[in-house]
């Protein structure tokens, strides 16, 4: 679009803000009109008729007195004046569904949902969190998304997630905010003929050109450990990654390598009296379990109330 065309937009649509009521509800239908580029796909995807569609539209151009879309054979396109209206149109509708959250909230906890991400790896910690929020707050129904730490980091990010659960160190470049929950040991795991198992507190130096099973990607510490090996020159052979932490002291045992876990789910699992387990210095690696959220976005009563539940807990 020419500069002198749009600056002329702006100013159409600002006059126009200025001498009509906006209905947000037309302008809804023409924003979903132009996402879709279908009058019947958005009349589908709003519950409304084709012909509640085209009304609502043609009203907009008719209050603006120019119109917004060209139809077209192959589609719509818009005018000028339709995408300075389509685009301020998006952030008008994201403020109104913003304040209306947040009116929503002022209920006081009594209604609303939340759902929060929790790694595989981390949720044994939490059932008893779950439990306090619920009897503090029974009006809230709590759901839980199970993924790694990488991807409900991404999910968070996008919007997808209020708050979630990961592991420190965030991944490179991330916007997020973080509240840690705890930090522990990190343990390698394996039979007695291991390169490790003859020291007290062995370094993960020891592991180079050694056979190791582990989580896989997607999950937080493999991103952590592979960092960790990078900036040392560290090179272990990688010959099984999995989600379950019981198939990795699986192949511990029988020796296929050294599993790498964090201390507290050792704790909570039968191990072998064959298997060694020592921990890793903490300046070399620790498992830090944080809170992860979208710094500077609005955040929900209920989320908040859920992070003032695990900080007391």
């Amino acid at each position: 679009m020419r500069k002198a065309t749009y600056i002329h937009a702006c100013h159409a649509l600002c006059s126009w803000l200025g001498d009509v009521t906006v209905d947000l509800r037309a302008l809804r239908y023409f924003v979903e009109t132009v996402r879709r580029q279908s009058f019947t796909q958005a009349a589908d995807a709003l519950s409304v008729t084709q012909s509640t569609i085209s009304k609502m539209v043609r009203q907009l151009e008719d209050e603006l007195g120019q119109p917004l879309l060209v139809r077209q054979a192959r589609g719509l396109q818009l005018t000028d004046v339709g995408r300075v209206v389509f685009e301020r149109g998006q952030e008008a509708l994201a403020v109104a569904q913003a304040l209306q959250r947040e009116v929503d909230d002022l209920a006081a906890l009594s209604r609303g949902t939340l759902t929060v991400g929790i790694p595989p790896m981390v949720n044994v910690f939490f059932s008893p969190l779950i439990q306090r929020f619920r009897a503090a707050h029974p009006g809230i129904a709590l759901q839980v998304r199970e993924a790694g730490g990488d991807v409900i980091e991404q999910m968070v990010a996008e919007g997808e997630l209020e708050v979630g659960v990961s592991i420190l160190p965030l991944a490179p470049h991330s916007v997020l905010a973080s509240d840690v929950l705890g930090r522990y040991p990190v343990c390698l795991v394996g039979t007695a003929d291991a390169a490790w198992a003859h020291r007290k507190r062995p370094s993960l130096a020891l592991l180079h050109e050694q056979p190791v099973v582990m989580p896989g990607e997607g999950f937080a510490l493999d991103r952590h450990l592979r960092q960790r090996w990078q900036q040392a020159g560290i090179a272990p052979r990688v010959v099984a990654e999995s989600a379950q932490w019981d198939f990795l002291l699986s192949m511990a045992q029988a020796g296929m390598g050294t599993a790498i876990l964090p201390q507290p789910l050792l704790q909570r699992l039968s191990l072998p009296p064959e298997l060694v387990v020592r921990p890793l210095p903490a300046t070399e690696l620790d498992w830090a379990v944080t809170h992860v959220w979208a710094a500077g976005r609005y955040m929900s009563h209920a989320a908040r109330a859920w992070l003032a539940v695990c900080r007391a807990g």
